[in-house]
């Protein structure tokens, strides 16, 4: 199998649309745009490589059909890069949308209103849960022989990463956890809850909080899961909803990031299931 997939021209039109972004945005003088550029060229000839390497061995295979999810991290490091070098959010417009929808600053309030350490250290946890979710889901297909569903299951990702990434990088929003002041009580004293602060401060992206990409991408992945692999689905379905509630308790996103990145799940679901319905209408078109 040596054609280009769905997967390849995602890839190719996100790294093409963020370096355009990434050129028009980047402040004059400013240094570090040369390795934020080579992180998108690598994307780049990831994609044009991919339908050579799924038609070599084992490893190339497997570096073919996941290249997208591998290379997210360099991704998201250079989104945060960009945004930094600018300096600019929207953090006061999603506010004012968390106070018209919810009535308040959930992401604020709640962990200050219930500081409860056992649901703490369980929100926590299942925030921290996030990677494992995103390896479950199209690995669990591919270990289990289902090549085109982990196929499938990395495309839609794969989508949902892209959607939310091009909006961080046009419209940065650094997130509660830097716009308002740290939570000091029982809550946020358990262990679970000071290793995600150190984990969080250790390796976020500055301007990446709107939509959530851990609630859209967790969400398109048990969504797979349930679709190819319906056991692993039923173990990540409720383990997403509370990375979800996570997000908010533990003031990594606002309310507003959690719901967007639920939005954008839907439509990336959605897309799936009609284009794997046309698939089947006719000729396969692989991933």
């Amino acid at each position: 199998m040596t054609r280009t997939l769905a997967v390849d021209l995602c890839s190719l039109a996100y790294a093409a649309f963020a370096t355009s972004v990434t050129l028009a945005r980047w402040p004059a003088g400013v240094a570090g745009l040369v390795p934020v550029l080579l992180v998108y060229a690598v994307l780049a000839a990831a994609a044009l490589l991919a339908p050579r390497g799924r038609a070599g061995g084992s490893l190339a295979g497997f570096l073919a059909d996941f290249y997208p999810l591998l290379l997210t991290a360099g991704l998201y490091t250079a989104i945060g890069a960009l945004n930094r070098a600018v300096g600019t959010s929207h953090d006061a417009a999603v506010q004012r949308w968390e106070a018209a929808l919810f009535g308040g600053q959930p992401a604020h309030d709640w962990i200050r209103a219930q500081p409860w350490p056992w649901p703490s250290a369980i929100l926590h946890v299942a925030y921290l849960s996030y990677y494992a979710i995103l390896a479950a889901a199209p690995l669990g297909a591919w270990l289990g022989g289902d090549v085109l569903g982990a196929r499938q299951t990395t495309l839609a990702m794969s989508v949902a990463f892209f959607a939310c990434y091009a909006v961080f990088l046009v419209f940065p929003v650094a997130g509660p956890h830097y716009s308002f002041p740290a939570a000091h009580n029982a809550a946020t004293a358990v262990a679970p809850a000071q290793l995600t602060y150190r984990l969080l401060d250790a390796g976020a992206a500055w301007g990446t909080a709107f939509p959530s990409s851990h609630v859209a991408v967790s969400l398109v992945a048990a969504g797979c899961a349930l679709r190819f692999r319906r056991g692993l689905g039923l173990a990540l379905a409720p383990l997403t909803i509370l990375l979800a509630l996570g997000t908010v308790y533990g003031q990594f996103h606002y309310a507003v990031d959690a719901l967007g990145g639920a939005l954008v799940a839907a439509a990336v679901l959605a897309l799936a299931s009609a284009r794997a319905r046309g698939n089947m209408a006719g000729p396969s078109a692989g991933a």
